[in-house]
């Protein structure tokens, strides 16, 4: 579990990222920061690494204080996917992801032939291990990021926009590959996103942020769309966008369900 105690982040020269945020993330469920540029989701979930160092506040791991410890230590503890991979350029995938084991003391031999079953499980076959970064697809070194990220075996996964860089049909492949990911591992996620659609789909948990980390609203993907806190929430959610508004028609015995401009969106299953 993962708490956020007032937490605030004021840089140099005055800018307020973030202020007196309270969030608490359950175990084995993916929470889903969504906001606009500025609303502060990436330093709120860089404070859970120490990438970023509050001001004020605290943030709590399994009741601990993330200060209490090395800094080092709690990074290599803890998966993080950046938005470009931040693969190593000059080593191959396979070592790429066996970095953070090895440097922990698994011995290399061992840490490499569980690489390549995580390249396999994030859907790469076992030859990407020799390739480069360089050699891959944006999404390739995503799903090589994703990886490397559980190379360790951590409890918490930390993914800031880690799709945003590739185009949409790879990102809905690899949206749909988290979500079968965490199917099988149940980490604990904390998944940054300005997508509203993204935070629905793959969000067990959704956590809407205004300016300043301030929370307009939390839940599920379900009761936020049907109960919106306010105006800034249903404006942000598109709540009044065509194609959130469903109906159905039935054609030659089937249920179709379409959107407000009667487009066909899905068939209902019998």
């Amino acid at each position: 579990m993962i708490e956020f105690e007032s937490v605030s982040k004021t840089y140099p020269g005055g800018t307020v990222a973030v202020e007196e945020v309270s969030l608490t993330v359950p175990s084995h469920r993916t929470v889903v920061l969504v906001g606009s540029s500025g609303s502060g989701k990436s330093t709120l979930l860089q404070t859970v690494n120490r990438m970023v160092e509050p001001t004020s506040g605290r943030v709590l791991i399994d009741g601990e204080d993330v200060r209490s410890g090395d800094p080092v230590a709690l990074r290599r503890s803890i998966g993080y996917v950046l938005q470009h991979g931040g693969l190593l350029p000059h080593r191959t995938v396979i070592d790429n992801i066996a970095t953070v084991p090895v440097l922990t003391g698994t011995p290399r031999r061992q840490a490499r032939t569980a690489a390549m079953e995580l390249l396999e499980r994030v859907g790469l076959a076992p030859a990407m291990g020799r390739r480069y970064p360089a050699q891959l697809s944006g999404g390739q070194q995503q799903r090589v990021g994703v990886a490397r990220a559980l190379a360790s075996d951590p409890n918490i996964l930390l993914m800031d926009e880690p799709f945003g860089a590739v185009d949409p049909i790879m990102r809905r492949e690899l949206q749909e590959e988290l979500v079968r990911l965490q199917s099988e591992l149940h980490k604990t996620i904390v998944f940054v996103t300005h997508d509203i659609d993204e935070a629905f789909l793959l969000g067990d948990e959704v956590v809407v942020l205004r300016e300043r980390g301030r929370i307009a609203q939390r839940g599920t993907p379900a009761e936020i769309l049907g109960a919106p806190a306010d105006d800034f929430v249903r404006d942000f959610i598109g709540a009044e966008r065509a194609e959130r508004k469903l109906s159905t028609v039935e054609v030659d015995g089937r249920v179709i369900a379409v959107d407000g401009t009667g487009r066909p969106v899905g068939v209902l299953a019998p």
